[in-house]
C-alpha cells in the first residue's frame, strides 16, 4: 500500500493494520504529517500541527505494540491519527477558538470529549480550523487562511468544523471530532463529501462545561465511512457526572449498528423547508433519489415535513449569544461577530427566546411519533465560494445564511440525532452533493443502520479529490 492509498484507508481499518503489523502508529504519523506540510497550504484545515507531540507519542506508541503480547488488550484505536476542532481544549495545545486575541493561548485541560478520544488510543495531529466562536457556517475570518473545500478551492469547506472535513475529505487526517450547534458538523460534511453524525441531546457529554445555549450544541464525528462516524461515535458518547442531559448507553454499539440491517421504517422525505422554502433543483433532486432508493429497499416513503415556524427568530436569539457568552470583547472581533454580538440583547429576551424555541422543537418531535426517519437537504443550496458574501452587510449575511442552513438548526433546537450523507456530485463545480437523515429522539442507532445500507447500496469513500490524491 503506498502512502496516498495509506492516508485514506479508513481508521478503522488503520486500526487493524497497526495490530497486525502492517504499519506502525510512527508510520501513520509520517504519513499525514508530511502531507499536512506539503498540501495543508492550499486547503487552510489546520490552525495548529503539533508535530513534535504527535511523532513522540506515536514513537512510544510504536514501542509500546513491539511489546504487547495481545494485541486485543489495545484501545480500538491504538495508533491511529485525529484532527480534534479548535473549539475544544487540548491540554497542551493552543486552543484559538477561531479569534487572534487567543493565538497564543495554550489550554490547560483538555474536556471530556478529548478525553475519551485518548483514552481510545488515537494520537492527535493538532487542532483543525474554525470560524470565530464557531458562529459562521464558513471559516474566512480576518488573522487567518480562510478553510477551501478539497474538491474545488474556490469553494468553502463550511463550517464551523471546516478545517476537520476538509483535512478528513484530502486525505490529512483519517477521521476528526467536530461540533454541531445548528449544522456546524453536517454542513461541512455535505461540503466536502463526507459522514457527518450530530448525535442526540445527552449522548455526548459537554464536560467540563454544564449546559451549553441550551443543549443546542454537541460534539460529533467527520469521517469517511459510515463503520468510522459510528466507532467514533462510541467512543465519544457517555455521561459525565454532573452532566445536566445524559441518555442511557445503546443496547448494542453504534458501529454494530451499521451490521445490522433495519426494519422496515416509515420514512418522510420533503425537499423544501417551511418556512424558508424550498431547495435548489440539484439538492432537491439528492433527497428524491435517495427516498426512491429507500423505498426500493422495502421502506415504507413518502413526501411529509414537520413545521419550523416559529423558529427562526428565537434561534437566531440563542445562537448570537455564542458569540457574547465567549466574552471576548468586541472590538477584537470581526466585523460580522461584532454585529452578531449587538443582536443578543438582554438575559430575559435569551430566555423568551429559548422558551420559544422549546415549543415549536416540541412540535418537531412529535413529528417522529409518526415516522421514523425524515431525508431533507443538508442545506438549501450548492456550497458558496470563498468570499462570495464578503461585500454584504452582516444583516444581508445573516438573511443568506439562513436562506442556505435552513434544514439543519430545527434538529439543534430539538435536540433530535441527524446525520449527512454524501449522495453524488454536482457536475459544473465538481463538488459533493448530499442528504441528511434525521432520526427520533435517541435513535441514532436506527440511523446509522439505515446510513450503512445507503452506503452499501451506493458506496461514496472510494472517491478522492484528484487535488489531493496523486500518486
Amino acid at each position: 500500500m503506498n502512502k496516498v492509498d495509506l492516508a485514506f484507508t479508513p481508521a478503522l481499518e488503520q486500526a487493524q493494520l497497526i495490530r497486525q503489523g502492517e504499519v506502525s502508529p510512527l508510520e501513520l504519523v509520517e504519513v499525514y504529517l508530511e502531507r499536512i506540510q506539503q498540501l495543508d497550504s492550499q486547503l487552510g484545515s489546520y490552525f495548529t500541527v503539533v508535530a513534535e507531540m504527535a511523532l513522540a507519542e506515536a514513537k512510544a506508541k510504536t514501542e509500546q505494540l513491539a511489546q504487547t503480547k495481545d494485541v486485543s488488550e489495545l484501545p480500538p484505536f491504538f495508533g491511529v491519527p485525529i484532527a480534534i476542532k479548535d473549539l475544544n481544549p487540548v491540554e497542551g495545545i493552543r486552543c484559538t477558538y477561531g479569534t487572534p486575541l487567543l493565538m497564543d493561548k495554550i489550554a490547560a485541560y483538555s474536556d471530556a470529549v478529548v478525553t475519551r478520544i485518548k483514552h481510545a488510543g488515537f494520537t492527535i495531529l493538532g487542532k483543525t480550523a474554525t470560524s470565530e466562536l464557531g458562529s459562521l457556517p464558513y471559516i474566512d475570518q480576518p488573522g487567518f487562511p480562510p478553510s477551501r473545500n478539497p474538491w474545488n478551492l474556490d469553494y468553502t469547506a463550511g463550517g464551523s468544523s471546516g478545517g476537520a472535513a476538509a483535512a478528513v475529505a484530502a486525505g490529512l487526517t483519517p477521521i476528526a471530532q467536530g461540533s454541531d450547534a445548528g449544522g456546524s458538523i453536517r454542513g461541512p460534511a455535505f461540503c466536502c463529501g463526507l459522514v457527518g453524525i450530530k448525535p442526540a441531546r445527552g449522548r455526548v457529554s459537554y464536560a467540563p462545561l454544564g449546559d451549553h445555549l441550551n443543549g443546542i450544541a454537541t460534539n460529533g464525528p467527520i469521517a469517511r465511512t459510515v463503520a468510522d462516524a459510528a466507532a467514533l461515535l462510541d467512543v465519544m458518547s457517555g455521561y459525565v457526572t454532573g452532566d445536566p442531559y445524559w441518555l442511557p448507553n445503546p443496547e448494542t454499539s453504534f458501529l454494530e449498528a451499521t451490521r445490522q440491517a433495519p426494519s422496515q421504517l416509515r420514512i418522510a422525505y420533503s425537499p423544501s423547508v417551511q418556512p424558508v422554502g424550498e431547495a435548489t433543483e440539484i439538492c432537491q433532486q439528492s433527497v428524491k433519489e435517495t427516498a426512491q432508493l429507500l423505498q426500493g429497499m422495502g421502506h415504507s416513503v413518502e413526501q411529509s415535513c414537520a413545521d419550523f415556524t416559529g423558529l427562526i427568530e428565537p434561534f437566531k436569539k440563542v445562537w448570537s449569544a455564542s458569540v457574547t457568552v465567549a466574552g471576548i470583547p468586541k472590538e477584537v472581533l470581526s466585523p460580522m461577530n461584532r454585529w452578531i454580538a449587538e443582536q443578543s440583547g438582554s438575559a430575559g429576551e435569551y430566555l423568551q427566546a429559548v422558551h420559544q424555541m422549546q415549543i415549536v422543537a416540541r412540535q418537531i418531535v412529535a413529528f417522529f411519533e409518526v415516522f421514523d426517519v425524515l431525508v431533507l437537504p443538508v442545506y438549501l443550496h450548492r456550497q458558496i465560494r470563498i468570499g462570495e458574501w464578503a461585500d454584504l452587510s452582516p444583516a444581508e449575511t445573516l438573511e443568506k445564511i439562513i436562506a442556505w442552513i435552513a434544514p439543519c438548526p430545527p434538529f439543534n433546537a430539538s435536540g433530535l440525532p441527524a446525520i449527512a450523507l454524501p449522495t453524488g456530485f454536482d457536475d459544473s463545480t465538481g463538488l459533493p452533493m448530499g442528504v441528511q437523515l434525521v432520526g427520533r429522539p435517541a435513535a441514532e442507532a436506527t440511523l446509522i443502520s439505515l446510513a450503512a445500507q445507503i452506503e452499501a447500496a451506493k458506496p461514496w469513500s472510494q472517491h478522492r479529490p484528484a487535488l489531493f490524491s496523486a500518486k
